[in-house]
C-alpha cells in the first residue's frame, strides 16, 4: 500500500469515527497532493508525496511560531493538532547522532574546511537525508561543524 492509499484509508476511518480535525487535515493534504499531480500531469511517487507532506509540516511549524508571537493560543493548538496528524505520514526522522555521522562523512568527502564550503557539503548531505531531517537543522549543524 502506497502512502497515498494509506492517507485515503485513514481519511475514511476518520470520517467513520467523526474525528473532524483529522478529516479536515487529511482532506487538505489530499487536495495538495492532487494539485501537485495536476501540475505534474501524472501520479506522484511516494517520495514526491513525502515532499508535499514535509512542506505542509513546515508551514504548520511556521504558523505555530507566528500565532505564538501574536498571542493566539487557540490557533496554536489547532495547528499543533494538524502537525501531529501530518508527522505520522513522514518517514522515521533521523536522530542527531545519525545526522551528525552523515554530515561528518560529507565533510570528509568534499574536503570542506571553512564556511565557504557550506554549499558543497549541503549538496552531498541533503539527498541522503531528504524527508528524514529538517533542512534548517541540517544547515545549522553543518555551519557549527565548519566553524560558523
Amino acid at each position: 500500500m502506497g502512502i497515498k492509499e494509506k492517507i485515503m484509508a485513514d481519511l475514511k476511518e476518520a470520517m467513520k469515527s467523526k474525528d473532524m480535525d483529522k478529516v479536515s487535515t487529511l482532506r487538505l493534504l489530499l487536495s495538495e497532493i492532487k494539485n501537485k499531480e495536476i501540475d505534474k500531469r501524472g501520479e506522484l511517487t511516494d517520495e514526491e508525496i513525502y515532499a508535499v507532506i514535509q512542506k505542509s509540516v513546515k508551514q504548520r511549524k511556521e504558523s505555530i511560531e507566528q500565532y505564538r508571537s501574536g498571542g493566539r493560543e487557540d490557533l496554536v493548538e489547532k495547528e499543533q493538532k494538524e502537525l501531529e496528524i501530518l508527522e505520522k505520514y513522514l518517514p522515521e526522522q533521523l536522530s542527531e547522532d545519525e545526522l551528525e555521522r552523515i554530515i561528518d562523512e560529507a565533510i570528509k568527502e568534499t574536503e570542506a574546511t571553512t564556511l565557504k564550503d557550506l554549499g558543497k557539503v549541503m549538496r552531498v548531505v541533503m539527498p541522503k537525508v531528504k524527508g528524514r531531517a529538517d533542512g534548517k537543522l541540517v544547515n545549522e549543524m553543518v555551519r557549527k561543524k565548519l566553524g560558523g
